[in-house]
């Protein structure tokens, strides 16, 4: 049994070596900035996880996953996104307060549970933030997208997905963007690249930390490729 801060390093890896990066590599630095701690602590971790086969380490070297290592952390990323799928869907959270509950519920270690979770949700493909989530055997489809701070001036997009931060979840509630909505670039800053965005009939000007947390998918062009 792996303890909940080996499978948080493999959730990490996971993220950051498939959902995030070209690379199936990671430095321990980079890993150490995902984590917040000490390139140091990462290294005396690596080490235990490639004594147990999850990891492939060589002393300032890379890291990368094994195949078990994958699917392990795949697994702890799909606990976590059917149970804040649950939470939204079935006792009425909202989206800005099902992390934290999500992380701790996703180390139960139940297969059972998990797979008839999914099954009563109705094996849904995303959570509440857009993210795919694995299925039984850790597979994934991740659709292609870009973000907000990518479309171009008089470019119409769809929300697909956001990042999972409480206090950004909750600015995007205040002004009512959601996933789904369509959103028409009318205007960028050059200088701050502050941006004017419209959506539901009115016009809101957006700061780049917003825009660079909104992924979306451009109303001209199929989710497999974009040519904007």
């Amino acid at each position: 049994m792996l303890s909940f801060t080996e499978e948080n390093y493999l959730k990490a890896l996971v993220q950051l070596t498939v959902f995030e990066a070209d690379s199936s590599e990671v430095g321990v630095n980079k890993l150490a900035s995902s984590m917040s701690v000490k390139p140091a602590t990462v290294s005396d971790m690596v080490r235990k996880l490639k004594e147990k086969e999850l990891v492939h380490y060589e002393k300032y070297g890379k890291i990368s996953l094994t195949k078990s290592g994958q699917l392990k952390g795949m697994m702890v990323i799909r606990r976590h996104r059917l149970w804040e799928t649950f939470l939204t869907s079935k006792l009425d959270f909202s989206w800005d307060e099902v992390h934290e509950i999500a992380e701790e519920l996703e180390h139960i270690h139940s297969d059972k549970l998990i797979n008839q979770l999914d099954a009563f949700l109705g094996f849904p493909e995303f959570d509440p933030h857009g993210d795919a989530i694995p299925n039984k055997e850790g597979e994934i489809l991740i659709p292609f997208r870009k973000t907000l701070s990518e479309v171009e001036i008089g470019k119409t997009c769809y929300v697909i997905a956001v990042k999972d931060n409480a206090e950004f979840l909750k600015y995007m509630d205040q002004i009512e963007l959601a996933i789904k909505d369509k959103v028409e670039i009318t205007h960028r800053e050059k200088f701050d690249q502050l941006t004017t965005i419209t959506f539901k009939g009115k016009e809101v000007v957006v700061s780049p930390k917003l825009t660079e947390n909104i992924f979306v998918v451009c109303s001209d062009c199929s989710k497999a490729k974009c040519s904007c």
